[in-house]
């Protein structure tokens, strides 16, 4: 693996996907240079997209972004894996059936339902009730995942099937990593549950993301994240370089550490870059 720096990615490629958290951010604020890069990417005529396995929405996230000082003409979209959800279910690409009587019961934080209501489902408050469960975030920092497995038993006992909209293991939380919305539909499936999942790594949310590029060939694309499971993992998937950053969730392993986690994972970026500046 080679290390790259940012002039090196503007020469080689042409579309930017970037990881949102652990590459431009945290819970709480912008990494520094974060912003700037972007802009620099921008003033160099390139297409960015931003990428974020969150279950609410791509507005929704930008202009989260832009209150941490990003323009919101640095980057040309921003994609969600739960716009990415709402585009499969309203085209019935997912097996599963909505109509305003479906009653949907969702996991979030912030007591999020923009899926539901974007389908213009039915919410519910007890997952017993639901036709299906949507997984779109976690508050982990504070509610144990044992507490996650009773209240989702009952649902996960009747068969009622259950979408992940954000298939993230961990989040970066109060400085540090706790369970995030698919360690919670792991929880789920270990009940005897079906879950799709939705999002960074697999396909769906990378062609969702060609498509409103104009299908650009893929080497021209570099798909730049934080972790080895979602970010290059995904990208290897799709067939377009990717480019791990040593911010985020593996910013404390050693360089022995990470070669090893990289072997391990069979997840394999083109170059490996210290920071997004």
């Amino acid at each position: 693996m080679e290390a790259v720096d940012l002039a090196r990615l503007i020469d080689l490629y042409d579309v930017f996907f970037i990881d949102q958290f652990g590459v431009l951010r945290d819970d709480e604020r912008a990494y520094g240079g974060a912003a700037a890069g972007l802009r620099t990417l921008k003033d160099a005529g390139k297409t960015v997209v931003i990428f974020s396995n969150s279950g609410r929405s791509g507005d929704y996230n930008a202009r989260r972004l832009e209150s941490l000082g990003f323009s919101r003409g640095s980057f040309d979209h921003f994609v969600t894996s739960g716009d990415v959800a709402y585009s499969l279910l309203s085209s019935g690409e997912l097996p599963v059936e909505i109509s305003g009587e479906t009653r949907i019961f969702t996991v979030s934080s912030g007591a999020d339902v923009n899926l539901a209501d974007r389908l213009q489902a039915t919410n519910v408050a007890d997952p017993a009730s639901a036709d299906i469960v949507i997984i779109a975030g976690s508050e982990a920092e504070r509610i144990p995942l044992s507490r996650y497995r009773d209240l989702l038993a009952p649902a996960a006992s009747r068969g009622i099937p259950c979408i992940c909209t954000n298939p993230d293991i961990h989040k970066l939380a109060e400085g540090g990593l706790v369970p995030a919305a698919g360690a919670i539909a792991n929880v789920y499936e270990e009940l005897g549950g079906n879950v799709v999942r939705v999002g960074k790594p697999y396909l769906p949310m990378y062609r969702y993301a060609q498509m409103l590029c104009g299908m650009p060939g893929k080497n021209g694309i570099v798909c730049i994240g934080d972790s080895l499971d979602h970010d290059i993992r995904g990208a290897n998937d799709f067939g377009a370089d990717g480019v791990l950053v040593r911010t985020g969730i593996l910013a404390t392993l050693t360089e022995q550490e990470l070669t090893r986690k990289i072997r391990m994972k069979n997840a394999m970026p083109r170059f490996l870059m210290t920071a997004f500046r």
